[in-house]
């Protein structure tokens, strides 16, 4: 006679078993992020700080969270959790040091921008910036699954989605910046600036290609419209270029470049005649 099929409950129970206890969980990532922006910047927080040794021990409280957070993983790392929390707590002050850089330009590239103030509190480009420059160095640590957790947390709160693994330099600026997308591999240079809607993506998202270069090198300086679309590992934009909004590009541009996407429209104006029009966009 043979056994009863495992019903249901049965099967999400046995799921829930196998994985629960090798996750990071959610409460345990935001709870460390949202506890560390608190203490890099008080735009997060309204916890007040009177000294030196408060925000040396809140750090510490913050190490504490972070190996919490790490050890349903922790069997998989190389290194320990608390070898983990010592190395991100040595890197940090030069992250928070190129997250100060980030807002300089961010509000230099922004008139509607009043303050670097403004641009910590309330631009959703600082944000997914911040987090990024946290979960890239989780992922330079080599530490599995959550710094993609951060990444998403970023995603959700910004709309802004990019991959820990990115290569960001400095004084970076991202306007508005809903619909964002900058893959894994994507190496972007200094002072760069982009809009809503840019991605920075893969030519092929066939499996077989993952650990490869697959997104494309960004030179320092350059500018990049809304929804630009630049895919391909060996995709090289200049430095110092300009790519103009909607523009499709699959192939390197030299140094200093301006590549626009030219968009035919018919206006009809008041005698019903139609008049064509061309914008650079």
């Amino acid at each position: 006679m043979t056994a009863p099929a495992p019903s249901f409950a049965d099967r999400v129970l046995a799921a829930r078993r196998s994985r629960a206890c090798e996750l990071p969980a959610w409460a345990d990532t935001r709870q460390f992020l949202d506890n560390l922006l608190g203490i890099l910047f008080p735009h997060f927080s309204s916890t007040p700080f009177h000294s030196a040794r408060e925000i040396d021990a809140r750090f510490e409280l913050v190490a504490r969270d972070l190996i919490e957070a790490l050890l349903p993983v922790a069997h998989t790392m190389q290194v320990k959790a608390s070898d983990v929390a010592d190395a991100f707590l040595d890197r940090l002050p030069n992250v928070w040091d190129g997250l100060w850089l980030d807002a300089e330009a961010i509000y230099r590239g922004d008139p509607a921008a009043e303050s670097v103030d403004e641009v910590i509190s309330a631009y959703p480009g600082f944000l997914a910036i911040a987090i990024h420059r946290i979960s890239h160095e989780f992922w330079r640590l080599g530490v599995p699954i959550f710094p993609r957790m951060l990444a998403e947390v970023a995603h959700q709160r910004t709309g802004i989605d990019i991959h820990p693994g990115a290569a960001i330099g400095p004084s970076f600026c991202i306007d508005h910046g809903t619909g964002v997308v900058i893959g894994e591999t994507a190496v972007v240079g200094a002072h760069v600036k982009i809009y809503q809607g840019v991605t920075l993506g893969a030519l092929s998202v066939d499996k077989a290609l993952s650990g490869t270069r697959r997104h494309p090198t960004i030179g320092d300086r350059v500018v990049i419209y809304s929804h630009a679309t630049i895919l391909g590992g060996s995709t090289v934009v200049g430095h110092d270029s300009v790519i103009g909004g909607n523009v499709w590009l699959t192939a390197s541009v030299p140094p200093h470049a301006r590549l626009y996407h030219r968009n035919a429209t018919g206006l009809r104006t008041g005698d019903a005649v139609p008049v064509a029009s061309e914008f650079d966009i």
